[in-house]
């Protein structure tokens, strides 16, 4: 089998590939056109972030069994059209944590103390002593937002220095938090509380703008900000605005919403320590990557093992067939009970019951663990590292088989439970292969997850449904389903609403001042 290595790589990937007894070609700079021409002849193809395999590349890849990646993000892969030719993409997640750990605290130091401000003043032959005085880390109130493995690991070295390290995580329990010396708050009383702000989420619809005017109006004046995660999480203006105004005291920036910036105000600001998107770049993240992706690589193409596989779980190969429909189902029952579970999880208990009893377990486990904890963090999240993920943050487990399914052949259940509330949800398949949700807590329902959707709890009163189809039809948002459920006529009930179309904050604004509706979130799976 040949392997293409298209990005720049550590000569140890080679090595270790050729050892497996692989064939390696190295070709780097390629031109799309001048990839395309040739990745026909690959089994195997290995990337950086230069590299960009489009839908365009993997159509012309008719042998290609495996693209790794030399790192975590997977931004130039298209894992979709990767996926409909069975085609396995992997990634290192866990190459990059400390650099990058390390680099939002080099930000932090540089931004207290006005290390790059001070170098150029005296590389310009000044000595402005008392133009540089700096603020002290020691006693300061650092908030993380996200506590991953990269905010775990920015956490520790905080607490190391001797700050009062506070955290937001929607994943994190309490008890988790509890052992690493942290307290955990919500996110605004992080915003109110904290000197050194710290992201590490993934961008999201939910974290796009997370810095924003509003937002960083709670804050305190003289707040320091600083994001080695993905630009975009920072409203870019609104920083630049509260920058001048004093508001905040310094940022450190290494990444961009447009990389690499345009005359973006930002760089060269007096206030702002910039880089070049440097967080994963050091001799030895790039040296693990690179070893790692090589192993990963001659794993699969000689073994058929599959390790850090992003779009593909471990299955046993006589049960490719009957197991495929209910990995689906697992991930999208997962990834729809995180979307409407508001609150730290400290346990997940799965059901299987009827024939999916019985069969091998941990891919439907591992399925809805990763559809479980993609919607908060998508780029780290694959069917591999989920277990770990979910471990870290300090969540159970628990696997619970029966032959009973009730009326169905199968139903599938995953219950989430924290220190304050549980939630419920069970699903089958229609016609063995369609994903269907039927059960949401106390409430019997027929939901088709997928898409865009609106989950409602409201009141069983008459117009709910006039109402929101109502507002629907104004904003030119075609309904594709409809589904209800509730528990007593005139009672409570839910709703859930199939749109053709992204839904916005104005319009769910509108459907939350409707009558007896009482909470309304967007759900996209």
């Amino acid at each position: 089998m040949k392997v293409l290595i298209s990005d720049s790589m550590s000569s140890q990937c080679v090595d270790i590939l050729k050892k497996a007894g692989l064939e390696v070609d190295v070709k780097t700079g390629l031109k799309p056109d001048e990839l395309k021409a040739i990745i026909g002849e690959y089994h195997g193809l290995v990337v950086r972030s230069a590299t960009k395999a489009t839908a365009e590349i993997i159509e012309a890849a008719t042998n290609l069994k495996v693209i790794g990646r030399a790192g975590s993000g997977l931004d130039n892969v298209d894992k979709v059209a990767a996926s409909k030719k069975g085609i396995v993409v992997m990634n290192t997640p866990g190459g990059n944590t400390v650099t990058t750990a390390e680099h939002a605290i080099a930000l932090m130091f540089s931004m207290a103390r006005m290390i790059p401000q001070a170098n150029a003043s005296m590389a310009a032959g000044k000595w402005e002593k008392n133009k540089f005085m700096g603020v002290e880390l020691f006693n300061k109130t650092l908030g993380v937002i996200g506590l991953g493995a990269i905010g775990s690991e920015v956490a520790r070295r905080g607490q190391a220095m001797g700050m009062n390290v506070i955290a937001f995580d929607p994943f994190l329990n309490e008890e988790k938090a509890k052992g690493m010396g942290i307290q955990k708050l919500e996110i605004a009383d992080i915003f109110r509380k904290a000197d050194f702000i710290t992201l590490h989420t993934p961008l999201t619809p939910e974290t796009k703008y997370l810095i924003n005017s509003a937002s960083i109006k709670t804050m305190k004046d003289g707040v320091f900000i600083i994001n080695c995660a993905r630009g975009g999480i920072i409203n870019e203006a609104d920083l630049l605005e509260a920058l001048n105004s004093g508001k905040v005291g310094g940022a450190g920036l290494d990444v961009f919403e447009k990389e690499p910036p345009e005359k973006n105000p930002l760089v060269g600001h007096p206030k702002v320590v910039c880089t070049p998107h440097l967080g994963a770049s050091t001799t030895e993240a790039q040296e693990n990557v690179a070893l790692a992706i090589a192993e990963q690589i001659a794993d699969y193409l000689v073994h058929n093992i599959i390790r850090n596989a992003v779009n593909f779980p471990s299955i046993p190969p006589d049960q490719m067939s009957t197991l495929q429909p209910y990995i689906a189902l697992a991930d999208k029952l997962g990834s729809f009970a995180a979307q409407i579970f508001d609150s730290g999880i400290s346990e997940v208990s799965i059901e299987m019951r009827g024939e999916v009893a019985e069969l091998t377990a941990a891919p439907i486990t591992i399925s809805i663990l990763k559809g479980l904890l993609s919607p908060i963090i998508p780029e780290n999240v694959n069917f591999v590292n989920a277990p770990f993920i979910a471990k870290e943050r300090g969540i159970a487990v628990r696997e619970v088989k029966s032959k009973d399914s009730g009326d169905y052949n199968s139903l599938l259940g995953v219950r989430l439970k924290s220190a304050q509330k549980e939630l419920y949800v069970a699903g089958t398949l229609f016609s063995k292969k369609e994903p269907w949700i039927l059960r949401i807590d106390d409430f019997n329902v027929e939901i088709v997850p997928e898409g865009v959707m609106l989950f409602m709890h409201n009141n069983d009163k008459p117009g709910v449904i006039g109402n929101i189809g109502s507002i629907m039809g104004k904003n030119d948002i075609n309904i594709a389903r409809m589904h209800f459920g509730r528990d007593t006529a005139g009672g409570r009930a839910v709703s859930v609403v199939n749109v053709d179309s992204p839904v916005s904050d104005a319009v769910l604004a509108e459907i939350r001042k409707l009558p007896n509706i009482l909470d309304v979130k967007v759900i996209n799976i």
